[in-house]
């Protein structure tokens, strides 16, 4: 007798749907303005998922145009303190971090996928990340969607890799192979102090889209892989904003070799954007 848990049964629903039909509709709704239906929608959502309303820069709900504005809401200037060396890009739940080893990321127990169908298959610029580190923060609803800097760098390029959108949860990554490096995802690659450091932004059920601080929205997009190609000196800063999700999804940091997490760093911790992750050699 086949015995189907509940977290297979969720992943196995998600393949027979519409993904980006569904998520279309969901950002044609979250970029609703009219009054009683985008409060509404904000209201029930801070009740849902009890968003700390206290650490937004505008903390009235009925003070955002749309719900997208809610949900990319920024935060007052004090609420995150930048730490030292490599810090979280996002708030949210490491889910998974570490070496990478012969390639290979681990997603969840008994799941791994190499950092090269993460990038969008590019050998060389896999390569430098042979002997690097990783690290998984998911964001869930109720966080702060804005993506940071884990570390300063300057912007060389970024690739657009379209792909399926499953939900990216905790339940999905156990169940579903190579969902990371599956899904719709935006690549961005700095060079750093210490080395190539890439930053992936991982499209996911009903996230309408994914924006950059140098280009808007970026997803969705093309049907095929697009690289671009930057020659002006675009850097940032440690803490600096990088992008941010329209709904929920999760980052993928690759860090060089030399990297070394600190020893308080666990799997499954709640993390805040900013919060100091690991040292540069």
């Amino acid at each position: 007798m086949c015995i189907v848990n509940r977290d297979q049964l969720f992943a196995w629903l998600q393949y027979p749907l519409p993904h980006h039909l569904i998520s279309r509709l969901a950002g044609h709704l979250a970029d609703c303005s009219t009054p009683w239906l985008k409060n509404a929608l904000i209201r029930q959502f801070i009740k849902t998922f009890d968003v700390d309303m206290r650490e937004a820069a505008h903390e009235d709900p009925e003070a955002y145009r749309t719900f997208n504005e809610f949900f990319t809401r920024p935060l007052k200037h004090d609420a995150r303190p930048i730490g030292a060396g490599v810090v979280s890009p996002a708030d949210g739940l490491l889910s998974q971090y570490g070496a990478i080893d012969n390639g290979d990321l681990i997603q969840a127990k008994g799941h791994t996928y190499s950092v090269q169908s993460l990038l969008g298959g590019n050998r060389n610029e896999a390569a430098t990340y042979a002997r690097g580190q990783f690290a998984t923060i998911y964001l869930s609803p109720r966080d702060y969607h804005r993506v940071h800097m884990p570390f300063a760098g300057r912007l060389v390029s970024t690739r657009y890799v379209p792909g399926r959108i499953f939900s990216v949860n905790q339940a999905t990554a156990r169940e579903v192979p190579g969902l990371f490096a599956r899904n719709e995802r935006l690549v961005c690659h700095f060079e750093t102090e210490a080395g190539p450091m890439a930053v992936v932004l991982i499209g996911a059920m009903i996230v309408a889209g994914i924006e950059t601080v140098w280009s808007g929205q970026v997803t969705p997009g093309a049907k095929s892989p697009q690289t671009t190609r930057f020659d002006d000196t675009i850097t940032l800063e440690a803490g600096d904003e990088l992008g941010r999700f329209k709904l929920g999804s999760s980052v993928v940091i690759c860090l060089p070799e030399g990297v070394a997490f600190h020893s308080d760093v666990d799997t499954g911790q709640m993390l805040r954007m900013g919060q100091s992750l690991a040292v540069t050699s």
